[in-house]
């Protein structure tokens, strides 16, 4: 109370209140009355006499339990407001995962390392049992949160020898072979020199990798500050044994020290060293170039993305300037995991604000502010303040170059190339439907006031609703994003889609690959995902109908909408939830399905590949036709549509393939494949704890595979759940519905 009535509430005042309260009672425990002041010593005789110390001790604490608790007791207290949010597993998750960061963030002062895992240990434990005092731990550090607890909070998991030991211990045996960490040489065409750092996963020696032409790159998340991709060992090491692939996982730089754009071009670089190389940089033969799929969760979802179109960039220059190099091909397909897709926040200064603050007549008056300011990024990163005479002009962002682009592109290319969509952006609110707002005579002939439709831009709805989440806060994106982003950049958040890719031009997404989302439905991120699937499907319909303008417009039913992204959103669930399958089961049955998802990619790749290459033998063709013919993909007529997985999910055993039936799209020689395991019990678990590979196009059996018996598939085919969105307003009602029913009660509770 004292350090409030002083105006100056710190923690080092309430570590000296505290200290004065124990020394003064321990004083006169010692020194004093033993049956305490004058006033007191009849009242403590009495209660020596009825009561032993045992009671007197119990009855205190029982008094203080009580009065802590009085409006739960009367029925006042208020509710808890995480109780209809999220799944019961996936809270249990976030239990433990909210007292593990109280643990290591109250213990993250010690010097001592030992001292300090064994402190981190100990202080979980208490956090466990007080879940509400971890809670509230959370919440003050996340309020002024910094570079180094994010990285204590996220690279526990490989930075502490007993959360390593445990995760073992609970991790299924995917692989005989540990992870080798290697090194990745920069290509020629690229300004920077130093190799990228990377670890390969694979469940057999490196020299076994001569005989395979297919991978997977991952780029792991961590809020572009922290975890390596030794933190997501459960992931890789199920993706590499279910596959038989090998995974490469970038362990690439971090911010604040290698701010944006440094990640971007390393993991770009890496693509084209592999690219070039035709494998031989991570032990493949190097006859055949490789068959590559990117994946990338959270943060790291956002540098894949942005990597892609940045690929796409340079297959376009390649068309329209001759150069030695043939093009650089587009990857075979994404694995996006709850990606952060736009990270403009509407809280930051324009240009000419800053130039208002900054004008010489004012600079004077203005410097104690302008001080203050540069400050904010040095007291989240904790890095020295720089000068203030230094020089204003930054580079500029990284962008495209529109004019040698155009050479390769049409006009209405151009013209879509040369405009971004600012009107994705957080900061630029947007009208979501086509409906024209009813006119003033019409409104005349009722006085009665009627509501409106919900006409704000969608993507402000997850973000807004979701504020309160358990693992992605609105501080945390904030520290985040300026981390990233560094002192000394001042990018255009309405313009730069390599920083927000959700902004990127139509003609890039036009030429975009499959890309597989999947995300907690109450992820404050989930609607960027769903509007940039939409962009996808909307731009790919746009370039179809173009190509067959003047035949006969039937010919659009021909194509398939989820030839060019499917979005699976998780009831109950928020973000992260791959990252610890250990505390949150469930997640097991989601790595199984991303990793039949990038085996489809790839086999859909090599039928593809034998299509063009049976095409050229009866049709020659040029190679940039070639290449035009295996990147593109179109959309139909249909609107979005959303694949709504419950968490118990389903799982389809491989009994067809035991009979060496093909897999699906399959029509290459066989290769490694995701392997069968052992029978599975209820809830889709086998006897190890992970769950099956789930079988199907949409990967809750939403499209039976051809090596599924019939009755088997018909089985499938009614187990099913999709819902299909025709309209913007089906998807604004769907997201209205999953944020108002925890306030009203009348949603349904995933299982």
């Amino acid at each position: 109370m004292l350090d409030h009535v002083l105006g100056r509430p710190s923690v080092k005042s309430r570590r000296l209140q505290v200290l004065a309260v124990l020394t003064f009672w321990s004083v006169y425990l010692v020194k004093g009355p033993r049956h305490g002041p004058p006033l007191l010593r009849r009242l403590s005789k009495l209660s020596s006499r009825a009561l032993t110390g045992w009671q007197i001790v119990v009855l205190t604490m029982v008094y203080l339990y009580a009065t802590r608790n009085f409006s739960t007791i009367v029925g006042l207290a208020s509710p808890e407001p995480m109780a209809n949010m999220y799944d019961t597993k996936y809270f249990r998750a976030t239990w433990v995962l909210t007292a593990l960061d109280a643990g290591f963030w109250t213990a993250m002062k010690i010097k001592k390392k030992w001292l300090r895992d064994f402190a981190s240990i100990f202080f979980t434990i208490y956090y466990l049992i007080a879940a509400e005092k971890a809670d509230n731990k959370v919440r003050k550090v996340r309020g002024m949160i910094t570079v180094d607890h994010l990285r204590i909070s996220w690279n526990k998991g490989s930075t502490s020898p007993s959360l390593s030991f445990f995760q073992n211990l609970l991790r299924p045996r995917f692989t005989r072979w540990p992870p080798r960490a290697i090194r990745i040489p920069r290509p020629s065409t690229s300004d920077y020199k130093e190799p990228v750092s990377a670890w390969l996963y694979y469940d057999g020696p490196v020299s076994d990798l001569v005989h395979i032409n297919k991978m997977i790159l991952d780029i792991p998340g961590g809020g572009f500050v922290a975890m390596d991709p030794r933190c997501n060992d459960d992931k890789l090491f199920a993706w590499a044994g279910k596959t038989g692939l090998p995974v490469l996982s970038l362990d690439y730089k971090k911010a604040p020290e290698f701010p944006f754009p440094f990640a971007l071009n390393e993991c770009f670089d890496v693509y084209t060293t592999i690219v070039r190389s035709r494998g031989r940089c991570i032990g493949m033969s190097g006859r055949d170039a490789p068959k590559i799929v990117i994946a990338g969760d959270s943060a790291g979802g956002n540098i894949a993305t942005a990597m892609t179109l940045m690929i796409i960039e340079s297959h376009i220059k390649s068309r329209g300037i001759a150069s030695g190099q043939p093009p650089l091909p587009v990857p075979d397909g994404l694995l996006l995991l709850y990606p952060a897709l736009d990270m403009n926040i509407g809280n930051w200064m324009s240009d000419e604000q800053m130039a208002l603050v900054k004008d010489r007549g004012t600079k004077a008056t203005n410097k104690n502010y302008i001080r203050r300011k540069t400050m904010q990024f040095s007291d989240v990163a904790g890095t020295p303040h720089h000068s203030d005479d230094e020089d204003d002009q930054s580079p500029p962002p990284l962008k495209l170059d529109t004019a040698v682009v155009a050479e390769g592109l049409g006009e209405e290319d151009q013209a879509a190339l040369a405009s971004p969509q600012p009107k994705y952006s957080h900061a630029n609110p947007q009208e979501w439907t086509d409906k024209e707002p009813a006119s003033p005579v019409a409104r005349r002939k009722s006085l009665s006031h009627q509501p409106e439709p919900l006409r704000t831009r969608l993507a402000m709805s997850s973000m807004l609703s979701y504020f309160n989440d358990r693992v992605l806060t609105p501080e945390m994106m904030r520290a985040m994003i300026i981390l990233y982003i560094g002192p000394h950049n001042r990018p255009d958040f309405s313009q730069d889609y390599l920083l927000s890719p959700i902004l990127a031009p139509d003609a890039l997404l036009q030429l975009f690959p499959k890309t597989y989302f999947l995300t907690g439905e109450r992820d404050p991120l989930v609607d960027d995902t769903v509007i940039f699937a939409g962009r996808l499907r909307k731009e790919k319909r746009a370039l179809h109908a173009q190509r067959v303008n003047g035949r006969d417009p039937t010919l659009l039913d021909d194509f398939d909408e989820k030839d060019i992204c499917e979005v699976v959103l998780i009831p109950g669930i928020s973000h992260g939830f791959i990252q610890f399958p250990a505390l949150y089961p469930p997640a097991w049955k989601f790595i199984d399905r991303c990793a039949q998802w990038a085996v489809e990619l790839l086999d859909t790749a090599d039928a593809r590949a034998l299509r063009e290459q049976q095409a050229w033998e009866f049709h020659p063709a040029s190679p940039q036709q070639r290449h035009h013919r295996r990147v593109e993909s179109s959309g139909d007529e249909g609107g979005l549509e959303i694949n709504m997985t419950r968490t118990r999910g389903r799982t389809i055993s491989d009994e067809g393939k035991a009979k060496g039936s093909p897999g699906i799209g399959s029509t290459s020689p066989p290769m490694p494949t995701i392997s069968s395991p052992a029978p599975v019990n209820g809830d889709g678990m086998g006897p190890e704890g992970r769950s099956s590979p789930l079988n199907g196009v949409n990967g809750n059996g939403a499209a039976a595979s051809p090596s599924l018996p019939p009755k088997r598939r018909k089985q499938v085919q009614k187990s099913k759940s999709i819902i299909r969105l025709n309209s913007s307003d089906d998807l604004l009602g769907r997201r209205m519905q999953g944020l108002a029913g925890p306030l009203t009660g009348t949603h349904d509770d995933a299982d």
